[in-house]
């Protein structure tokens, strides 16, 4: 009765400001190139950055502005007020994007953004449990409205064998066995509730890298996948953005770990290989030595665009 009780939706908080920074923000906004106006899809609205720069650009964007995250799209909507007449918001997953865009936006898109990074509010705020440097219950969840199965829930039903192959699947855990087994010892003596809990156990099986990269990075990670079926519905946004934008349109993404990248670069790469797309980004671009001084956070991240053919439907 704990673990569903702490499984269950809890209620939406105010939202605040957002303390997060978008991350290659100028570059995303010389991509995507605003200014011409149009038709714009932001997948990932977060704490509004991205959106806000493009709606600043040009008196002629519109915007779709989506999250998966109700308190996010909370803070959007704050951010993006100044232009509420020229944006739209949706609380929705990549995968609903084809369904819950307007019929006449269809295939008349001028740009679509997604940024697949965890936000610095969710990572901040300890009751969302994302941040192994922070003590909350073992959450995870994206969505917390609509989603029912938290990280709590998922270690206290899955297998040894399950837990193993999210560690060496979305973490590339190297000490995957181990952790997973360490795991379900533990929870024979009791149930893994808190972030500290998970945080402790994985740091007392894991050698700490030379580098200092803490011992439960990976099996965060891990988890948060699992718990979202985060590759799942980045798969499902690169499948449906092609035939969603217009000849001259643009589908720029940033991902954080290689996981998404090689998803995303081996999308874009058909793309271009059939002809229809051509490559913006010449491969990936990342994040110069003044915005890594200024937000150490975009460290790992890698922006890639590409560009429909004008006369390509």
């Amino acid at each position: 009765m704990i673990l569903l009780s702490r499984a269950m939706p809890r209620p939406l908080r105010p939202s605040g400001p957002s303390r997060h920074e978008p991350v290659l923000l100028r570059e995303v906004v010389e991509l995507l190139a605003p200014e011409r106006g149009g038709l714009f899809l932001d997948a990932t609205v977060g704490g509004g950055g991205h959106a806000a720069a493009l709606l600043d650009a040009s008196p002629e964007v519109r915007l779709l502005a989506v999250d998966r995250d109700a308190e996010a799209l909370a803070r959007a909507r704050e951010r993006l007020a100044p232009w509420a007449d020229r944006v739209e918001f949706r609380h929705a997953p990549f995968s609903a994007v084809p369904e819950l865009l307007p019929p006449e936006w269809r295939g008349h898109l001028a740009g679509v953004l997604a940024d697949f990074g965890v936000s610095s509010d969710q990572l901040e705020d300890p009751d969302r449990g994302f941040s192994f440097l922070k003590d909350g219950p073992l959450d995870m969840r994206m969505d917390a409205t609509l989603q029912k199965t938290s990280a709590a829930k998922l270690l206290a039903t899955a297998s040894e064998d399950e837990i193993e192959a999210w560690l060496r699947d979305y973490g590339e855990e190297r000490y995957a066995r181990r952790i997973a087994h360490g795991l379900v010892e533990a929870r024979r003596r009791g149930p893994l509730l808190r972030t500290s809990q998970l945080t402790d156990l994985v740091s007392r099986i894991v050698p700490r890298a030379p580098r200092g990269v803490h011992p439960a990075t990976r099996t965060f990670q891990a988890l948060r996948i699992a718990v979202n079926r985060e590759l799942d519905e980045i798969d499902a946004l690169l499948r449906a953005v092609p035939p969603l934008l217009a000849p001259g349109g643009v589908f720029a993404a940033i991902s954080f770990h290689s996981l998404e990248d090689r998803r995303v670069k081996l999308s874009f790469r058909n793309e271009v290989r059939s002809g229809a797309f051509e490559d913006l980004s010449r491969g990936c671009i990342r994040p110069g030595p003044e915005e890594l001084r200024r937000n150490p956070r975009a460290r790992s991240s890698r922006l890639r665009a590409v560009r429909r053919h004008e006369g390509k439907e």
